[in-house]
Order: C-alpha cells, then sequence, then structure tokens
C-alpha cells in the first residue's frame, strides 16, 4: 500500500487545541478545494509514491510521538484511513487535518480529527460535508476560519449545529493570516461572549518568512 506524498517534516503544531507541542506533519498530496487563502498551494501537485511502512520509517526516525497527517486533503488517497491505523497502533498519537469536504467516517475514531468548515471567503463554502458534524468524536476539533465579519456569522450559526458532546474549547476560530486583523476577529468574540476557542497559526508567528515545511 502507497500514498501520495509532498513531504515529511518536524516542526511545532501551530493550529489546534495541541498548539505549541513538537509534532510530525506528514503532507499529503492532492486537494479537492482551491480556497482563495490557501497557503499550501504546493501540494496539489502528485508528490512523491511512497509506501506506508518507509512513511512510518520517516515518522519514526523523528522520535515524535505526536503526528499529523494534512494537505492538501489526505482523505482524497484511499490508503490514508491505513496509515491512520497503523501509526496509532504502533502507540503514536495521530491528528488528521481535512477540509471538511469528505466523509470522515472512514477515520479510525481514535484519530484527533480537526474538521475544517468553509467560510464564504474561501470560495469554498458549498462544497462543506456538514454531515460530518455529526459523526464527532469528544476529542476531535472543528475549525473555521475567519477573513470577515460574514464568515464570523456564518461560523458563529454553523455551532449551532455541532452536538453537546464536542467540548466548546474543541471549536476554533482563527483569522485569515495576514487578511483580518487577529484583533478583530478577538473583539468580535469578546463582545459576543463567544463559547470558542480563539487560536492563531502559530508556525507562521515563529516562522514569518518560511513558506512550507522543508
Amino acid at each position: 500500500m502507497s500514498l501520495f506524498v509532498t513531504e515529511i517534516f518536524h516542526s511545532i503544531q501551530g493550529e489546534s487545541t495541541h498548539s505549541g507541542r513538537p509534532c510530525v506533519f506528514v503532507r499529503l498530496s492532492g486537494c479537492n478545494m482551491r480556497c482563495t487563502y490557501c497557503d499550501t498551494s504546493y501540494a496539489y501537485a502528485q508528490g512523491t509514491e511512497m509506501d506506508i511502512q518507509v512513511i512510518i520509517d520517516q515518522v519514526d526516525a523523528c522520535d515524535c510521538p505526536l503526528v499529523e497527517i494534512t494537505g492538501g486533503e489526505p482523505l482524497l488517497q484511499a490508503e490514508t484511513p491505513a496509515l491512520i491505523s497503523q501509526l496509532l497502533e504502533q502507540g503514536h498519537e495521530v491528528m488528521l487535518e481535512t477540509n471538511g469536504s469528505l466523509d470522515i467516517r472512514s477515520v479510525d475514531n481514535r484519530c484527533i480529527k480537526v474538521v475544517d468548515v468553509k467560510c464564504p471567503t474561501s470560495g469554498e463554502t458549498d462544497n462543506n460535508h456538514l454531515e460530518n458534524l455529526n459523526h464527532l468524536n469528544a476529542g476531535d476539533q472543528v475549525k473555521f476560519v475567519i477573513g470577515s465579519r460574514e464568515d464570523y456569522a456564518y461560523a458563529k450559526n454553523t455551532m449551532s449545529s455541532i452536538g453537546s458532546h464536542l467540548p466548546s474549547d474543541h471549536i476554533l476560530f482563527s483569522p485569515v493570516f495576514g487578511q483580518l486583523d487577529p484583533a478583530t476577529l478577538a473583539e468580535w468574540m469578546l463582545a459576543d461572549r463567544l463559547d470558542a476557542r480563539y487560536h492563531l497559526q502559530l508556525h507562521k508567528l515563529i516562522w514569518p518568512d518560511k513558506d512550507r515545511g522543508v
């Protein structure tokens, strides 16, 4: 079994409740969306075909327990759930970041799923598979990337579809980097007493001039 991989790298987790932790990122190739603010368009290309065991060997070489499978859109590749399950079986803590357009039910329940819900600024709102919100575990997370007041209103409205079993601090609001003033989003959330987690892309603050993992 093999997957097309864009890059594997050891860095700091920057876009989840695990932000700040060392993490190994496996960036899989291909994406079915073209978000206006995409910062990983280099992952659209096919990448390098790698056997799952080779991927796991490279992850193990980083000597880091936390692994994130990202993209692109990882679930476009049929063998992604198998990679996740094998990493879990070997004792890794595994996260999946998905753009939210594809059904997440094929993914091992032990995996932490970070599901994007695309707001209007992305240009991809019509491709949200909102049924995913009914299949979240308590450890999963939902992420809204906010670029405008319209996005913020859309995200607040969509929050009502998220079951109460998902902790409110697992609902993430993040400003589009370089487009929405971070303070503005914080002020909106505070004014509304919004019960969600505000967060920034930590890796972009640490390495502002770095545009990819390797």
